[in-house]
C-alpha cells in the first residue's frame, strides 16, 4: 500500500527541505491571513525555488478573494490549489490549476458526504479534515474516522494526525494520502525535525504492515 504524505503550513525553507528529503510528496503553503501559519508570498517563492522538482507545492486558501488567489498563482506557480472555506466548484476551478477541496468533518451532525463530494466534480481530490464548517483547520484534533465513506478519487486524511496516531489512522481508513501540520510542529509553522522524521517512519511501518 502506498500512502502519499503532505506536510502543510510550511514557513521555513529548512523545514520544507527536510520534508522533501524524508520523501514528502507535497508541502502546503498557507496564504490566508487568519492562519497562524500564513507565509508571505516572498518567503513562499523562496521555499518553492529550493524544493526538488518532484515535490509538489499546494497553495492553501480559505474564503480569500479571487484577486489574491490570482496573484499567488502568477507569482508562485503552485502545482495544486487547496480551498478550506465556503468556495464552490465554480470558484475553485477558475485559476487554471488542479485543486483539492477540504470537507469539514468536525460537526456534531454527520455531513452528507456523498452529496458534498458530488458538489465538487472539478476537484482533483478531496481533503477530509477535522474542522467544523466555517472553522479553520490546524487545530490538532482528529475527527471520528468511522464517519468516512468510500471515496473513489484521490483523498487526504487530515486533522489531528501525529506520529502517535498515524499508523492507526492508516490501518483504519486506508487513505490515498495523509496531510499533517500541527502534529509535527513545536510551534505554529515551525516544524520539529524529530517529530517529522518519526511521522514518516510510522507511515512506512503502516504501509509495510498492510502490504504483508
Amino acid at each position: 500500500m502506498r500512502v502519499r504524505i503532505k506536510i502543510c503550513g510550511m514557513t521555513r525553507e529548512e523545514d520544507a527541505l527536510l520534508a522533501a528529503g524524508l520523501g514528502a510528496d507535497a508541502i502546503g503553503l498557507i496564504f490566508t491571513a487568519s492562519s497562524p501559519r500564513q507565509v508571505s508570498l516572498r518567503r513562499a517563492v523562496q521555499i518553492r525555488e529550493q524544493l526538488p522538482a518532484l515535490t509538489s507545492v499546494f497553495a492553501l486558501f480559505a474564503d480569500d478573494t479571487e484577486e489574491w488567489v490570482v496573484e499567488i498563482v502568477k507569482a508562485l506557480r503552485p502545482d495544486y490549489l487547496q480551498f478550506h472555506g465556503h468556495e464552490d466548484d465554480d470558484f475553485c476551478r477558475r485559476f487554471d490549476r488542479p485543486f483539492f477541496k477540504a470537507i469539514a468533518m468536525g460537526s456534531p451532525v454527520l455531513p452528507d458526504l456523498e452529496s458534498l463530494t458530488m458538489d465538487f466534480p472539478s476537484a482533483a481530490g478531496l481533503i477530509f479534515d477535522a474542522h467544523t464548517p466555517g472553522q479553520r483547520g490546524g487545530l490538532g484534533k482528529p475527527f471520528d474516522w468511522s464517519r468516512l465513506i468510500p471515496c473513489h478519487r484521490p483523498w487526504l486524511l487530515a486533522g489531528g494526525l501525529s506520529p502517535d496516531n498515524i499508523a492507526a489512522a492508516i490501518h483504519q481508513t486506508r487513505p490515498w494520502g495523509v496531510d499533517v501540520a500541527s502534529g509535527v510542529e513545536c510551534a505554529p509553522g515551525i516544524k520539529d525535525a524529530r517529530r517529522m522524521t518519526r511521522f514518516f517512519s510510522e507511515v512506512l511501518r503502516a504501509e509495510v504492515e498492510l502490504s504483508n
